[in-house]
């Protein structure tokens, strides 16, 4: 009998766990665009149709995918205010797409949620009318923060910089662009404020976090 090499580390045993981790993996590094059935069995090193084993599809992959995701949402603590719960889960929903940039193409497309999904919206209403919202009103701050922390990762996306330097580099681009005398405020945006060090357009999110747990705390108060 050959003996194994112990140089070698044993490969670890193939599971739907390890798919979804796997998958998710890859659009990390690729792009979603690159994921597909092949492409995860060769990682796993295996034919893609032992997947199916544990995935019924390509859809069902997805569905999972975005459930791990959901799962590295942060949930509301019942020791904190709802202000403060709602800060942290927001902030770390913001990071996880920040992690996983695939994802926000797809949390909204998903028509079979998991079991992450379904506890993080539950937690977050149940935190609200604890909070002392009414269901309604519960509902549309829910809908306002979803909107926000997606749309600010959307953003974030779509932007053609990733890093402060990138950013400035950027700004400076386009001041050259265009004469400073006819965009004054334009101008000493870019001069002023965004190419200035530290600037981080990231930070902008915790500003606008802010301003809209403060307006939802007025409207509970006054309803």
């Amino acid at each position: 009998m050959k003996e194994r090499d112990p140089s070698v580390e044993p490969r670890a045993p193939l599971s739907r766990e390890r798919v979804f981790d796997t998958a998710v993996a890859i659009a990390d590094e690729r792009g979603i665009e690159s994921l597909t059935m092949r492409a995860l069995g060769e990682e796993l090193g295996v034919e893609a149709m032992s997947l199916y084993y544990y995935v019924a599809n390509k859809e069902k992959l997805l569905d999972g995918m975005v459930d791990l995701v959901y799962s590295e949402i942060e949930l509301p603590s019942g020791e904190a205010d709802w202000k403060t719960a709602m800060r942290q889960v927001a902030t770390s929903a913001h990071e996880a797409l920040s992690r996983h940039r695939w994802a926000i193409t797809l949390m909204e497309t998903r028509t079979s949620p998991g079991p992450a999904n379904l506890r993080h919206h539950d937690s977050v209403i149940r935190t609200f009318r604890e909070g002392g919202f009414s269901i309604e009103l519960a509902i549309h701050a829910f809908s306002l923060l979803d909107s926000y922390v997606s749309g600010f990762a959307l953003q974030e996306l779509t932007l053609p910089f990733e890093t402060p330097g990138e950013l400035a580099e950027a700004a400076e681009s386009i001041l050259r662009q265009f004469p400073a005398d006819e965009y004054p405020h334009l101008a000493e945006t870019i001069t002023e404020h965004v190419t200035k060090p530290g600037y981080d357009f990231a930070n902008e999110f915790a500003f606008g976090l802010d301003v809209i747990l403060d307006g939802l705390e007025r409207i509970r108060d006054t309803a």
